[in-house]
């Protein structure tokens, strides 16, 4: 066997061979087009290190692993299957001779899971690892794992076009290898839309630019599957040419139809190739001279409130960018067309999926290896899943019952992964009844794909009628047999409904409309914490399991329903919007889930009566099944109350002028002697310690307002002991007695002096401010006029008498002619009284 010299990487491919001899790990960089991908297996195939075991290369895609394995057969004059073979979902081709498997990211987790020794295999190759698919990032954790512990000869190359080799090579401690690529000068430019073009036009008419600019063909990548289907009828009706082809290319095709993509033109014929981001690398599209790029991708994202993981069409990254590009330099010279401004900025990479995704089918893979901790930092990852995201997933997994409640995977976990459905629909599916097992491939293959359903029916909210397109089309068979469905997507659904049936064996497929609650039924073993129950004021609205809110939209096909399983839902703010659902019995979760079935006595605050109410609930999870009234009991209301009290905030208590004037006092006295070590009765010390100084007076009330203003200060003065009392009123007096005789009151307030409102006659002969705490802190004098007016606000009285009195005695005299102004009011008599009429 000879490696073909028309690769870039072919000079490199000894001493890459050189390189795994004297290390364990390699990281390869190589840009798209280098031959990485079929070059470097069969290269390997005769090292002595390798000592005849068999080479294990992971595609990311189950189009590039049939490719490449494809390619590598063609090599070597053989068909897939003998020395080169493949592992995808649903399909093998590997025999006893197979000594190069391709497979997918899911088939190597398997594999390690099932004999952690990977007998038989000496080396892993990551391929397009920058792609950074989850299954991609646990299979390396975990080859890494095997290759420190129990097998050290085994040998793991991490090969990439674009990705950060420093970092990696880091992560790895390995040696890096760079290869250049085959790649020839690209005219970029940036066309913009017209005023109103959607994308599926604006892409369509650069493409036809792109072909009368360009020789060759042209490859234009869209987000999806919908676009690329737009866009082809756009396409076709504009360019009626004889020598024209338009392929889509997409990972939902038929075999047939992706090989069909992937094969050069026919003479004379030119192409316009659909595809999604498949087509970024892995794959070889040969005569591509023009790439027009959407920037655009559709990749999962999992959304923690509503817990369902969407496919959000998102920008691409620069990285993602630059290897479309790429793509139309392979044999030539070619152009590129941008459909976004040049001054758009990208992101430099893409963001690794573990960051992003619903983690319940990692946290199983995690516990299936012995992992039960929340941080799964057990592992050597290159990006440790989140720990919030994972301990989500591991409280879903033990709601399906596929982890104890310990963290140990259990039996049906462990099944689970034997079926290869993802959790929610593996515990569904394991969990029917043998008879409704074709019924189940169906609804697994369904609820993987996209809808079949077109036009009108597209917007139906009622699963159940994809479930009926199926078994129409299925048991009619012809391409008119329905009307608004999509039959490619459904001959899809079809074959993969088939690998579900063999996995579940069921030997017949379903057939007919199953009865109205039989998919509800079955799904709610996948989504108990999406089950819904219709509210009785609103038909439209319902409420979750988990106890956020729902809503149908008004056209739907499930008006009425009692109870439903929601299936997909979009997140909204206040009640999430119900994209499928399908209706359910509810005898059925009585049956299967008896244990999220409660009945308990609770306790509410209302703010409109400020009391405490009792109810007994019956619930299943967060939903209210039935409520009722109840008797509140003394020792139920006080916890209430204080919870009430907390809420509000302690201003919510009825405080007494007395009362707040108490507990200014004992904020001054601790303020002013802090050796006396008081106790702090801040809002926020008080709120703390209510259940100690608050609860006794609340005992026994069923009401806030039962509390009176009386116990509110005995309650507040028990926070002092007997001594701390007496120092509170010989350091803080509530009153002072003035020279007059007469008892005037003290304003506290924190953080200031205490005030003393007091007419200045009744000072008469005091020559010092009064002061309190020990005379620490002088009073601040308020001196009134006879009409209780303020005259002088001084703290220094001695200063007042000396320098302001004979100004205010010359200018009040004669307006108070009754009320003593003495020349001396050193040795004047003090008084609160006029003088005697006629004196």
């Amino acid at each position: 066997m000879s490696t073909s010299p028309s690769f870039p990487i072919t000079p490199l491919l000894p001493e890459i061979c050189a390189s795994l001899a004297a290390n364990p790990r390699l990281v390869l960089e190589a840009p798209p087009g280098a031959g990485k991908t079929t070059q470097v297996p069969p290269a390997l195939l005769g090292q002595s290190w390798l000592a005849g075991s068999r080479i294990l290369m992971l595609e990311p895609r189950r189009i590039a692993a049939r490719a490449a394995a494809q390619f590598m057969a063609k090599q070597l004059g053989e068909e897939v299957g003998q020395t080169v073979g493949y592992r995808i979902r649903f399909e093998s081709k590997v025999s006893a001779a197979t000594r190069i498997e391709v497979v997918t990211e899911g088939i190597l987790t398997r594999l390690i899971q099932d004999d952690p020794e990977l007998g038989g295999f000496g080396i892993i190759l990551f391929d397009e690892f920058h792609e950074r698919h989850l299954a991609g990032d646990l299979g390396a954790a975990l080859a890494l794992d095997v290759q420190g512990t129990i097998r050290p000869d085994l040998r793991i190359v991490v090969m990439s076009a674009t990705l950060d080799g420093e970092r990696i090579a880091q992560w790895l401690d390995a040696p890096r290898i760079s290869s250049p690529g085959r790649s020839f000068p690209v005219r970029v430019e940036y066309p913009p839309a017209r005023v109103q073009e959607g994308l599926e036009h604006h892409l369509a008419r650069i493409a036809r630019q792109a072909l009368d600019e360009n020789d060759g063909d042209v490859l234009a990548f869209l987000p999806g599957r919908r676009e690329i289907a737009r866009t082809q009828v756009v396409l076709e009706q504009s360019l009626a040419r004889d020598d024209l082809e338009v392929v889509a290319l997409h990972g939902e095709l038929s075999l047939a139809e992706q090989q069909s993509a992937l094969s050069p033109a026919e003479p004379g014929m030119r192409r316009i190739v659909l595809a999604t981001n498949v087509a970024e690398s892995s794959v070889t599209l040969p005569g591509i001279r023009a790439v027009v790029d959407s920037g655009l991708a559709r990749e999962p994202r999992f959304d923690p409130n509503s817990g369902f993981t969407r496919l959000e069409t998102v920008n691409i990254s620069q990285a993602s960018a630059d290897q479309r590009t790429g793509r139309a330099g392979r044999v030539a010279e070619g152009s590129a067309y941008r459909l976004w401004p040049q001054s758009k900025r990208l992101d430099a990479s893409r963001t690794a999926e573990i960051a992003q995704a619903e983690l319940s089918g990692l946290a199983l893979e995690l516990a299936a290896w012995g992992i039960t901790s929340n941080s799964g930092n057990d592992l050597p990852w290159l990006d440790a899943p989140p720990v919030g995201a994972l301990a989500q997933a591991r409280e879903l997994l033990m709601q399906l019952a596929a982890l104890s409640l310990d963290g140990r995977i259990t039996a049906l976990g462990r099944q689970m992964l034997e079926l290869g459905a993802t959790p929610r629909l593996g515990a569904a599916a394991l969990r029917a009844a043998p008879e409704l097992r074709a019924l189940v491939a169906d609804l697994l293959a369904l609820m993987e794909a996209r809808s079949p359903l077109r036009g009108e029916q597209a917007r139906s909210d009622d699963f159940r009628a994809r479930v009926s397109a199926l078994h129409a089309w299925r048991d009619r068979r012809t391409a008119g047999a329905r009307g608004g469905v999509d039959t490619g997507a459904l001959a899809a659904i079809e074959q993969a409904s088939k690998g579900w049936r063999r996995r579940l064996d069921a030997r017949s497929a379903a057939s007919g409309m199953p009865d109205s609650h039989a998919v509800g039924d079955l799904l709610v073993h996948a989504f108990p914490d999406r089950v819904a129950r219709r509210d009785d004021s609103n038909p439209l609205r319902y409420t979750l399991a988990n106890g956020r809110g729902a809503r149908l939209h008004e056209n739907t096909a499930l008006h009425g329903e009692p109870w439903l399983v929601a299936l997909d839902l979009r997140f909204e703010a206040r009640d999430s919007l119900i994209l499928a659902g399908a209706p359910l019995d509810p005898r059925v979760l009585e049956r299967d889930y008896p244990a999220l079935f409660h009945r308990e006595r609770l306790l509410r605050w209302n703010d409109e009566r400020n009391a405490v109410e009792a109810y007994e609930e019956q619930r299943y999870a967060a939903i209210v099944l039935e409520r009722r009234s109840v008797p509140v009991k003394p020792e139920d209301a006080l916890p209430a109350l204080i919870a009430a009290v907390r809420a509000k905030g302690i201003d919510a208590l009825p405080w007494s002028d007395n009362a707040r004037r108490l507990r200014a006092r004992m904020q001054a006295l601790r303020a002013w002697m802090p050796e006396l070590g008081l106790p702090d009765i801040s809002d926020a010390a008080l709120l703390d310690t209510l259940d100690d100084w608050l609860s006794p007076y609340l005992n026994g009330k069923r009401r806030l307002d039962a509390l009176s203003a009386e116990e509110l200060s005995q309650a507040l003065g028990t926070l002092f002991d007997y001594e701390q009392r007496r120092q509170l009123d010989a350091q803080v007096p509530e009153s002072v007695t003035v020279p007059s005789g007469m008892s005037r009151r003290l304003e506290y307030a924190e953080g200031e002096p205490p005030v003393l409102a007091v007419k200045l006659q009744e000072l008469f002969g005091l020559a010092d401010t009064p002061r309190v705490a020990n005379g620490r802190i002088p009073v601040t004098l308020h001196l009134l006029s006879p009409a209780g007016r303020p005259i002088q606000v001084t703290q220094d009285l001695k200063g007042f008498w000396e320098r302001t009195y004979p100004e205010v005695k010359k200018e009040l005299k004669g307006r108070y002619p009754r009320h003593p102004w003495p020349d001396d009011p050193w040795t004047a008599a003090p008084t609160h009284r006029a003088k005697p009429r006629g004196t």
